[in-house]
């Protein structure tokens, strides 16, 4: 499987689609063409990360005033 190139799904239009639709890349306004990604996937794994970085402060706070 490793030799198989793995096509991009649109998020955005494959939501609540029973289809999922291909991304369109460089033909779409939400296509990153220096990253070769998608915006919404760059806004949620930036918000992923923010998260867990939240939750990590959090963590180490609560440790603190153990």
């Amino acid at each position: 499987m490793s030799g198989e190139r793995q096509v991009s799904l649109c998020p955005l239009m494959s939501v609540g689609s029973q289809v999922e639709i291909v991304c369109m890349q460089e033909n779409c306004a939400w296509y990153l063409k220096n990253y070769k990604l998608c915006a919404v996937y760059m806004l949620a794994y930036n918000s992923m990360l923010d998260v867990q970085a939240k939750q990590a402060a959090k963590k180490a706070k609560q440790q603190q005033g153990q």
